[in-house]
C-alpha cells in the first residue's frame, strides 16, 4: 500500500534502500526531503549528510536485510527489505521493512519501518511502535489508521524527587510519536500506572506502592500536539508522599514524567490504551 501524502505536504516517501536512505517523490520525480519533511513522516534526518534515514546502517546490524522465516497466507501481501520472522494471514497487508517478529491478521494493514514485535489485526490498522497491539476498525474507503486502538507500555525508574522521563518499552530515548505519522488526528488515551518501591534508605518499606488512572485527549493539529487530561489516584500502600506522574507532549512525542522521592528507589510501569481517529481536514 502506497504511503499517503500528509496534509500540507506535496512530497512523500517512495522507497528505502538497503542502507536505510529514504527517497521521496512528488508524484513524478524523486526528491530529497528537508529535515521537516523527513521527520514529519517519522524518519530521522542526518544533518551531517543532508539525508533522510529509516535506520542507521552497520555491517554488524542484528537485523538481516534479507527476508527470512516469514509465513504468509493470503494474496496481495507485501514484505519489504529486511522483514524477518513475520506471520501474515489475510490480504493486501504491508510490512515496510527492517522489521522482525510481527503478526498481522486481517486486510490492508501496515507496519511502519523498523517496528518489531507488534500484533496488528482488523482492517487498515497502522502500527508505529515496537511491542504494540493495534486493532483497526475501518472500511475499504477509509484512510490507513483512520479508526484504530493501540496498546503500548511505558516504563522507568526514579531514585529521587526530580522529574524523570519514562520511555516506551523502558528503552531510553524511545517515545510513542503520534505526530510522526498522521496530521490532524485526535487520540483519546488511558494510562494505567503503578509505581513500586524496590529499595532506598528513606522512610518506608520495600513493596510500598501507588497506582493511578489518567485519561485525556491529544490533538494533533497539523503536526502540533496539545494535551488535556485528568488523573485519579486509585490505590496506595505504605509511604508514597510526593510520588506522581503526568502525561505530556513534546514535538512529535507522547511522554510521561515521573516524580519519586529522595533516597527511594521506585520502578514504574504504565499500560497506555489509545483510541485514535485520523481526519482528512485541518484541525485548529
Amino acid at each position: 500500500m502506497a504511503t499517503p501524502y500528509l496534509n500540507g505536504y506535496t512530497i512523500k516517501p517512495a522507497s528505502v534502500n538497503a542502507i536505510g536512505l529514504v527517497t521521496f517523490t512528488d508524484g513524478t520525480n524523486d526528491v530529497t526531503p528537508n529535515q521537516q519533511q523527513c521527520e514529519a513522516y517519522g524518519y530521522t534526518y542526518d544533518k551531517a549528510t543532508g539525508t533522510c534515514k529509516a535506520f542507521t546502517f552497520s555491517n554488524n546490524l542484528g537485523r538481516n536485510i534479507r527476508n527470512e522465516n516469514n509465513n504468509i497466507q493470503g494474496v496481495g501481501n507485501k514484505t519489504e527489505t529486511g522483514t524477518n520472522n513475520t506471520y501474515i494471514m489475510g490480504e493486501s497487508n504491508t510490512v515496510k521493512g527492517m522489521s522482525r517478529n510481527n503478526i498481522i491478521i486481517g486486510t490492508n494493514n501496515e507496519i511502519t519501518n523498523s517496528v518489531n514485535n507488534s500484533f496488528i489485526y482488523g482492517n487498515k490498522a497502522n502500527s508505529i511502535a515496537d511491542n504494540s497491539i493495534v486493532l483497526g476498525g475501518n472500511n475499504s474507503s477509509d484512510i490507513l489508521g483512520k479508526r484504530q486502538n493501540t496498546t503500548i507500555i511505558y516504563g522507568g525508574a526514579t531514585e529521587d524527587g526530580s522529574a524523570t522521563d519514562a520511555y516506551l518499552n523502558n528503552v531510553t530515548g524511545s517515545y510513542y510519536k503520534p505526530a510522526s505519522v498522521a496530521n490532524n488526528s485526535i487520540l483519546y488515551f488511558q494510562s494505567e500506572t503503578i509505581a513500586v518501591r524496590v529499595g532506598g534508605i528513606s522512610a518506608g518499606s520495600t513493596g510500598d506502592y501507588k497506582a493511578w488512572v489518567e485519561r485525556g485527549v491529544i490533538k494533533n493539529a497539523r503536526t502540533t500536539l496539545s494535551i488535556d487530561m485528568s488523573k485519579t489516584a486509585i490505590s496506595s500502600s505504605g509511604t508514597t508522599t510526593g510520588w506522581d506522574f503526568e502525561s505530556q507532549v513534546s514535538g512529535t512525542d507522547y511522554k510521561q514524567s515521573l516524580t519519586g522521592a529522595a533516597n527511594t528507589e521506585i520502578e514504574w510501569v504504565s499500560t497506555i490504551r489509545i483510541t485514535e481517529i485520523r481526519t482528512s481536514v485541518d484541525l485548529t
